[in-house]
């Protein structure tokens, strides 16, 4: 198969296609393979390839929605058995995974054809992808900007036209971050609606789930069916879904809704005037296709909120890198240096603290929720900015000096609660303010891909609804993909 006959099929329709006897799996990850090696080295989606594990399986009996498609999952999470799964660290990077994921195993199920692993930041801790161990991964659209992080290997590699959809997980905008950076859709499920399992219930307080970036609504639809198709036996919640599978709901033309929306970031940071005009854009397109949108003043202590998401990250940040440690016998110095200072803010944290930054997230909650009584969704800037520039988040020396000093001391608890810390910090969060609300709060939540800036550059916006919304804002966002067809945005690379 020609690569331009590849990337003219999203992934249901290359399913068709083998379906058909048109083309073979074979063929389609061969194409994919050589798509692969032409734009990796530019770009440096996939860390991992798995080309001889895919071959074989490419060559056997494949049953499946998706049967014979070929499929990247990320590195942080989606464990394929046989596999390390590195996390962005070198303190994992020959870490065997002993058992697939529940995620990964429902995708063999579904008849995908799983070549690679993508790039990630170093535990997913990062809202760009640049960890040491695997380099920078650069965005197919502009390769002096990011992705976006965490998931930024998986969205490079779709937007690059690898692969028509791929693995992701969102812990704090993960998937919605690098779908607006690099012009895909991107979902993230409400909370606990995807299984977490075998080695978890949940991730980070349920705030965290894995999904897909792809390039249309409709792989996205049937990825929530396939992820979704039974519940999770060990897992802490049974999920009410709906009657009707998701791929045929999203089908469907949504009422007239009534949508909020926002430009004023939650933490206080300028927000770019391309990333209002994302928004103001999508206002007229979706006040053109008859629903109600109106400007909304969301009542959210949203400092506070960052404050309390970000406890949960210091905690779960000093916890995984202990439990490295433990596993494979890392030191200190196989993390980088970032991550040893987010663990030293959370081993720096009370359990008092800890428990009552976990319980304001209740407040959050029901403060979304009562915005939900009135309106369907709220609308706001995917991104503050658009995606940055490779290296201009890096950390900046006098803190990265003054870091590494007082580790060796074992006192840099103290840093991380000193103004130049908190700078830093913010510095990080004001790219990309937005998303953890959906995450706090458990709602599902979109990335759409409807805004470019003059210099081609994607810059999506961001829906937030209530619990159990996935069809609805799946149908919306068939309805904006109808009329603003960025699937037919071409190849950038």
């Amino acid at each position: 198969m020609k690569y331009t006959e590849y990337r003219a099929f999203d992934a249901t329709g290359l399913a068709e296609l083998v379906a058909r006897r048109e083309v073979s799996p074979a063929e389609l990850l061969e194409t994919a393979i050589a798509r692969a090696e032409q734009v990796n080295g530019q770009i440096n989606a996939i860390v991992r390839p798995m080309y001889d594990i895919a071959r074989r399986r490419s060559n056997q009996r494949l049953d499946g929605p998706l049967a014979g498609v070929p499929f990247l999952i990320k590195d942080l999470m989606q464990d394929y058995a046989g596999v390390p799964t590195g996390s962005g660290s070198r303190s994992m990077r020959n870490h065997v995974a002993t058992a697939h994921s529940a995620v990964v195993q429902r995708w063999l199920d579904a008849g995908l054809v799983i070549f690679g692993k993508t790039n990630t930041p170093e535990f997913g801790a990062k809202g760009i992808t640049e960890p040491e161990v695997n380099g920078v991964t650069r965005n197919p659209w502009h390769l002096g900007h990011t992705p976006g992080g965490s998931s930024g290997g998986s969205a490079a590699a779709v937007a690059a036209g690898i692969v028509p959809v791929a693995g992701a997980n969102d812990g704090g905008g993960s998937i919605r971050i690098p779908a607006a950076c690099c012009g895909l859709f991107g979902l993230k499920p409400g909370r606990g609606l995807v299984p977490c399992g075998p080695r978890h219930a949940e991730y980070l307080h349920g705030a965290a789930t894995d999904g897909v970036v792809s390039r249309t609504v409709r792989d996205t639809a049937l990825m929530l069916d396939i992820l979704t198709a039974t519940p999770d036996p060990g897992g802490p919640y049974l999920t009410a879904r709906p009657n009707e599978s998701y791929r045929e709901l999203a089908r469907r033309t949504p009422t007239r809704l009534r949508i909020g929306y926002t430009t004023r970031s939650p933490i206080g940071t300028p927000v770019h005037p391309e990333a209002i005009a994302a928004v103001d854009h999508t206002v007229a397109l979706l006040t053109r296709l008859g629903h109600d949108v109106e400007p909304v003043e969301f009542n959210i202590h949203g400092q506070r909120m960052a404050a309390d998401f970000l406890t949960m990250w210091y905690t779960e940040i000093a916890s995984t890198t202990a439990e490295a440690e433990r596993t494979t016998g890392a030191r200190a110095t196989d993390f980088e240096l970032d991550t040893r200072l987010l663990a030293a803010a959370g081993r720096a944290l009370t359990a008092p603290h800890y428990a009552a930054a976990h319980q304001r997230w209740n407040d959050y909650s029901r403060t979304l929720a009562a915005f939900h009584q009135t309106h369907d969704f709220l609308l706001t800037p995917a991104l503050g900015q658009p995606p940055v520039r490779i290296g201009e988040l890096d950390t900046p020396a006098s803190v990265r000096f003054l870091g590494t000093a007082l580790l060796r001391l074992g006192l840099a608890g103290p840093l991380t609660k000193s103004a130049a810390w908190k700078q830093t910090v913010l510095a990080n969060l004001a790219p990309v303010p937005f998303t953890q609300l959906a995450n706090v709060t458990g709602r599902p939540a979109i990335s759409v891909p409807s805004y470019r800036l003059p210099q081609g550059l994607p810059l999506g916006v961001q829906f937030i609804g209530g619990l159990g919304s996935e069809p609805t804002l799946l149908a919306l966002a068939t309805q904006l993909e109808a009329e603003t067809p960025w699937t037919h945005q071409g190849s950038p690379l």
